[in-house]
């Protein structure tokens, strides 16, 4: 993506990435743990006695777990993208904490409107090209009342990556990331009520840049956008003559 051109994800590279890595994913995904943890005990401050709970983005099912164990009497579906994840989620259930699971994409939900209690979606969003359509349907799905708590990376996220990569080429080599301006738009489009967002630094050191590249491909996050899908094919064309 060169500097100033719309961003676009390709979603379909996105949940090949996740499926490829979701064999190793529930080991290596140190910071989406932490963060998702520290998520789930916001919960506390909401006194909710929810009937049914949409995780968002579930990955291996971890956070769908401790809602079951949170909320013994709601069902808790895990969704995601990534087929093999959704798999992966199945297996690593217990069975005195039983969730469903769902493949899924977050901009088109496949539950009735209304019928939703909670939605959690950690470190999911940035996935997402266009927040606005994933909260649209998240307002679809929450009945009256219901709660999104969600957490997000911000453009902050790998800008030490990004400049490397800027010292290289023009092109963008590092998925983009909305800010809270953006985000609160989206929610505001989506007609969301009392939205409210903060935000966290959080400092991770790498011993260099072949550790921190090798991190996030063994999570799966890799740079998704659709741009980058067209420059390789035309590098692989070009090889060919």
């Amino acid at each position: 993506m060169k500097p100033g051109s719309a961003f676009s994800f390709d979603r379909s590279a996105v949940a090949r990435s996740f499926g490829r890595a979701s064999a190793r994913y529930h080991g290596a995904a140190h910071l989406q743990s932490a963060v998702g943890a520290e998520l789930l005990e916001r919960l506390q401050y909401f006194p909710l006695a929810p009937r049914v709970i949409v995780d968002l983005g579930a990955g291996t099912g971890r956070a769908a777990a401790a809602l079951c164990a949170r909320y013994p009497r709601a069902r808790v579906i895990a969704v995601d993208l990534a087929f093999s994840m959704v798999q992966q989620a199945r297996r690593r259930q217990r069975f005195w904490r039983r969730y469903a699971c769902v493949c899924a994409d977050g901009c088109a939900l496949p539950f009735a409107a209304g019928s939703v209690d909670i939605v959690f979606c950690n470190l999911m969003l940035q996935w997402c090209a266009a927040p606005a359509a994933l909260f649209a349907q998240v307002q679809r799905v929450l009945r009256p009342g219901g709660l999104l708590l969600f957490s997000s990376f911000g453009p902050a996220t790998l800008q030490e990556l990004r400049a490397a990569w800027a010292s290289v080429d023009e092109y963008s080599h590092v998925s983009a990331f909305a800010d809270m301006p953006q985000l609160g738009e989206a929610l505001t489009q989506a007609g969301m009520a009392e939205p409210v967002m903060d935000r966290e630094l959080r400092l991770h050191y790498y011993a260099d840049v072949s550790a921190l590249m090798s991190e996030l491909r063994t999570i799966g996050a890799r740079h998704a956008g659709a741009e980058r899908r067209r420059r390789r094919g035309r590098w692989r064309r070009g090889r060919r003559r």
